[in-house]
C-alpha cells in the first residue's frame, strides 16, 4: 500500500510540473522573441521612413536646382560666336553681352594698331575710337579729343558705372587717354599695343586714372564722322 501511494503521489505530480513548466516558457519567451521583433522591426521600419523621406527631400532639392540651372546650357548653346568671344574677354557670363552693336562695332575695330592722330583701319588714336565707337552705336557726337570729351561728360564715382560711359587717364600729362567702360570692370580703348579690352584696376591703370565721365548730351544724327570732325 505504501508503494501505491508513492506511485500515485508522483504519476499526480509529473503532469502538475509538466503542465506548469512548458507554459511559461513557450509564453515568455514567445512574447520576448515577438515584442523584440516587433521593436526592432518598427525601428527599422520609421528609420528607413525616415532615410527614404530624407533621401526624396535632397533628391527634390537637386532635381529643383538642377532645373534651375537647365536654362544656362540652352543660353549658352543659342548664344553667337561674338557673345561666347566677348564674354571671355570680359570675363562675364554670356547672358551679360546684350548690346551686340556695340561689340559689333568694337569686334570690326579690335586689334586695330595705335596711331596718334589717325582715324582709319591703318591706325586710330584713343578719342579718335572713342568717337567713331559713340557715332556709330549711340549716334552721338562726340568732339575729337580726349581733354574735350573730358569737358563734356559729367562726372561720376566709379561704383556708378555703366556701359558707355568714359575712363579718362593721365598717360602724357593732364587728361590724354581715354576708353569705354564695358562692364566687369573692364573697358575698351585704343591703346600703344592697338584697340583692345584691358582690366580698369591694372595697376598702370590704377596710377594714371583721373576721373569716370557719363555723356548726356544726344543727338540722332549720324552725318558727323571721323574723317569731317577738327581735331
Amino acid at each position: 500500500m505504501a508503494c501505491a501511494v508513492v506511485l500515485a503521489s508522483c504519476s499526480s505530480m509529473k503532469p502538475l510540473a509538466f503542465n506548469k513548466q512548458p507554459p511559461p516558457t513557450t509564453n515568455t519567451t514567445g512574447k520576448k522573441e515577438i515584442k523584440f521583433l516587433d521593436i526592432a522591426s518598427t525601428d527599422n521600419t520609421v528609420q528607413e521612413t525616415k532615410k527614404e523621406s530624407h533621401s526624396s527631400g535632397v533628391q527634390a532639392v537637386k532635381t529643383t536646382e538642377n532645373n534651375s540651372y537647365t536654362s544656362k546650357p540652352a543660353d549658352i548653346e543659342n548664344a553667337s560666336s561674338l557673345q561666347l568671344k566677348y564674354s571671355v574677354l570680359l570675363n562675364t557670363e554670356v547672358e551679360q553681352v546684350q548690346n551686340i552693336p556695340l561689340y559689333q562695332n568694337i569686334d570690326d575695330w579690335y586689334g586695330t594698331p595705335y596711331k596718334l592722330g589717325g582715324y582709319t583701319k591703318n591706325g586710330i588714336d584713343c578719342s579718335a575710337f572713342v568717337q567713331t565707337i559713340f557715332v556709330s552705336v549711340f549716334g552721338i557726337t562726340l568732339p575729337r579729343t580726349a581733354k574735350e570729351q573730358y569737358t563734356t561728360t559729367r562726372r561720376i564715382s566709379r561704383t556708378e558705372l555703366q556701359e558707355g560711359d568714359l575712363l579718362f587717364f593721365n598717360t602724357r600729362g593732364g587728361v590724354s587717354h581715354v576708353g569705354i567702360y564695358l562692364q566687369n570692370n573692364k573697358f575698351v580703348h585704343a591703346s600703344v599695343s592697338g584697340v583692345m579690352i584691358s582690366d580698369m584696376f591694372e595697376p598702370y591703370y590704377v596710377k594714371h586714372f583721373i576721373a569716370a565721365g557719363r555723356v548726356e548730351a544726344k543727338t540722332t544724327s549720324f552725318q558727323s564722322s571721323t574723317r569731317s570732325i577738327s581735331r
